[in-house]
């Protein structure tokens, strides 16, 4: 079995500045993570190959330094790790970049196998599209289960995956044929400690670099700015808000009393969600 993971170096969200004059982030001393939902789906894609064999690539698109987060994945276990890197991909937005991690992996199909099942978080947190992975799904014409919170049954003899998906209103239990696109959600597994063996190997480990020309890209305008057709008007931060918490003295009542005062505080200030409420519990 083939498990391709494909993850993203992403700024630390936690410590990124918007600059009050320009209006645009601010990189600079910012320091870089992989996607947390990408590690989601780099531990179920490792824990699928401990269980029942075979090898997990990580691919990832960036600049030369994000060779660090492949690193930092094969410190975890993976297998190896393919780096996709050129200046013909800056700027690319989810289309351009789906357009190359496709082809990529066409690439990585044709050197180590065809994958069995190709991994993404369920989005990234610069971004926050959740269009990618489907994006590639579309290119490679693969099956797509997206919002995955379990995985189930994986049956390599009949080549059969069965997941539990979220959806509005419940949960969707769906089975579908090898081979397969997934997005994950987080908080289905926990990410495993690295082992020293493993830290090492990763230490002396070959990250694989291709350029554009290496991974196979055929059209280089659909790459980078040239082949993105989002446009980021501008991009600004939250105005701090002026209005405080309200408190409400709960002191010898009930917890349904309690719950009873929330709400009525609530319509008071808000009419129009007290209107939504009765509409839905009538068409109950």
């Amino acid at each position: 079995m083939h498990i391709i993971v494909c993850i993203k170096q992403v700024p630390d969200s936690a410590q990124i500045r918007v600059h009050p004059v320009t209006n645009t982030i601010m990189r600079q001393g910012v320091p870089t993570i992989i996607n947390p939902y990408d590690l989601v789906a780099l531990e179920e894609a490792l824990r699928l190959r401990d269980r029942l064999g075979g090898s997990v690539t990580v691919l990832t698109m960036g600049p030369p330094t994000a060779e660090d987060s492949l690193r930092k994945a094969l410190t975890f276990g993976a297998d190896r790790a393919v780096l996709l890197t050129d200046r013909y991909f800056a700027g690319s937005d989810t289309l351009a970049t789906s357009y190359a991690l496709a082809h990529a992996i066409k690439k990585v199909a044709e050197m180590w196998g065809e994958p069995d099942i190709v991994f993404t978080g369920k989005q990234t947190i610069d971004g926050d599209t959740a269009q990618v992975g489907p994006g590639i799904a579309k290119r490679l014409k693969l099956n797509q289960l997206t919002y995955v919170s379990a995985i189930k049954e994986l049956d390599m003899d009949s080549r059969t995956l069965t997941v539990e998906r979220r959806a509005e209103g419940g949960v969707q239990v769906l089975k579908t044929r090898l081979p397969v696109l997934i997005t994950v959600l987080e908080g289905i597994n926990e990410m495993r400690r690295g082992t020293m063996e493993a830290a090492l190997n990763a230490a002396r480990a070959q990250v694989t670099i291709w350029n554009a020309t290496d991974a196979g890209i055929p059209e280089l305008t659909l790459c980078g700015l040239r082949g993105s057709p989002t446009v980021v008007k501008k991009v600004f931060a939250p105005g701090a808000r002026t209005e405080k918490a309200h408190q409400i003295e709960t002191k010898g009542l009930s917890p349904a009393e309690i719950a009873e005062a929330a709400l009525a505080e609530i319509f008071q200030r808000q009419p129009a969600v007290e209107a939504d409420v009765m509409r839905n519990a009538e068409s109950i």
